[in-house]
């Protein structure tokens, strides 16, 4: 597929995208949140299926393969023991994936979890392990979870993978080398590719002062990464690139549609508790009194919510920002933001014109649901030298095109709330962003990427030690 796009195209595209992403991050002065972590009432109370964020882009190092990952368990503490983090074993945690734009899942990768408990019962101990961890199989681990891994399409369910999660990081005691442990934790899947289940870095970053009334009001608080030395829980799969195009074929139909869901058991039976497509859209976009049921709803349902819909073409963050710094708001309504958020990138979808990541651009597609998803084109060249503005930059592997880890989705959105999308020209006034411009450590350089836990107290991280 030929992508022609110029300069103010790519402004556009990278702008609006990451505005239906950050809203949130304006709207709620209340504890922090990052991505779409705590982004509704009830989730909140149920951090083991709230999911926090997801990516998806090609790999880097296997470019015939897709890389699909996807987190929860916000604000994991290193030293939150003696129970640590685990997955909820009464829970289905599914990433899925919409290759013909009906908005619906056309195929789901899920994984299910189960205990393997060997602390004993009433005269057992309290202690994760009892001696040195060298490996998944060692003694010394007490607690572990196993897990199955399904890929559901409409010809059925098949059971591709099995493995051990990656025990949560206690500290150097308890693993003197917790990097080969969680080496482990990576095993390949039928059918070609790779799967990990356990703890990871938390690789979202941003300076969550912009609850102080913007930075500050002055963007003087600036430059600290709020979630650095928090851990979350990571399911990831790479798989062929095959695996998710519409009919198997990545030439006629290289877009996907990729979402998360948390199903859990209830007198009911399995209930969708979280959902998350694009990064901070329940807590910014979504309107309060909606939040619930967003995470209870499918993204096909999604355009015939008229409240949501406003909040789209009608944001509010343009207005904070015109109360506060005086940068007048972007004409309403937002029709580029429309594209982004439901309907993906493409010249017959809006005002942005050019081909990205809209399932229309599928040869084999029908016809178009718009709904909210993280959308990517699978045939976009790996960028040899990824830029962290990603489309913003002329870089269209990175977001809104898929997300990768290092995407800045937080300073790419500081432009769009200025209306540099409708306008075409960066804001000089925010060219520095937040000043947080890369996760405190690097990310790996092969599958799952997502770096390894933190063991030191977040607290003790913050003094400088």
């Amino acid at each position: 597929m030929e992508l022609r796009i110029n300069r103010r195209s790519l402004i556009a595209v990278g702008v609006a995208g990451a505005l239906a992403a950050s809203s949130i991050l304006l709207l709620r002065p209340a504890a922090p949140s990052a991505s779409s972590h705590r982004e509704a009432p009830l989730i909140s109370g149920d951090p083991r299926n709230d999911n926090t964020d997801v990516y998806a882009f090609v790999s880097p190092d296997k470019t015939d393969t897709v890389t699909l990952i996807a987190n929860w368990i916000p604000f994991e503490e290193p030293n939150g023991g003696p129970n640590f983090y685990f997955f909820d074993t009464n829970s289905r945690y599914n990433i899925k994936i919409d290759n013909d734009g009906d908005a619906k899942p056309d195929v789901t990768y899920q994984w299910t979890f189960k205990n393997i408990d060997k602390r004993g019962n009433g005269s057992g101990t309290f202690l994760y392990n009892n001696g040195p961890v060298t490996s998944l199989k060692d003694e010394n681990l007490l607690f572990k979870q196993k897990y199955t891994l399904k890929r559901i399409t409409e010809k059925g369910t098949t059971t591709i993978g099995s493995g051990t999660v990656a025990p949560s990081n206690t500290g150097p005691a308890s693993f003197p080398d917790y990097a080969k442990v969680r080496g482990e934790a990576v095993d390949g899947i039928k059918g070609g590719g790779k799967q990990f289940a356990g703890q990871s870095d938390e690789a979202f970053f941003l300076d969550l002062r912009v609850f102080d009334l913007l930075y500050g009001g002055n963007l003087s608080e600036v430059g600290q990464d709020t979630t650095r030395g928090y851990n979350v829980h990571t399911l990831a799969v790479q798989v062929p690139k095959k695996e998710v195009a519409l009919k198997g074929d990545v030439t006629r139909n290289p877009v996907v549609g990729i979402w998360s869901t948390t199903d859990k058991w209830s007198p009911r039976g399995y209930v969708q508790v979280s959902r998350l497509g694009q990064p901070l859209v329940n807590e910014v976009v979504v309107p309060a009194p909606l939040k619930d049921a967003f995470n209870s709803l499918s993204p096909d349902k999604d355009a015939g919510i008229p409240a949501v819909v406003k909040k789209v073409t009608h944001p509010e963050v343009p207005m904070l920002l015109e109360g506060i710094y005086g940068l007048k708001a972007p004409k309403t309504p937002r029709d580029d933001l429309v594209e982004i958020f439901l309907t993906g990138i493409a010249k017959k979808n809006g005002p942005i014109k050019a081909d990205l990541n809209s399932q229309i651009l599928n040869k084999d597609a029908g016809k178009l649901r718009p709904s909210e998803m993280l959308r990517l084109n699978l045939t976009i060249p790996v960028t040899a030298s990824p830029n962290r503005l990603g489309v913003l930059a002329g870089d269209l592997q990175g977001f809104p095109n898929g997300r990768r880890l290092g995407d800045d989705v937080v300073d790419i959105a500081l432009q769009a709330m200025a209306g540099a999308a409708q306008t075409g020209q960066l804001v000089p006034a925010l060219a520095a962003g937040d000043k947080v411009d890369r996760n405190d450590v690097p990310f790996l350089t092969t599958f799952p990427y997502i770096p390894g836990p933190s063991n030191q107290a977040v607290n003790q991280t913050f003094n400088g030690s």
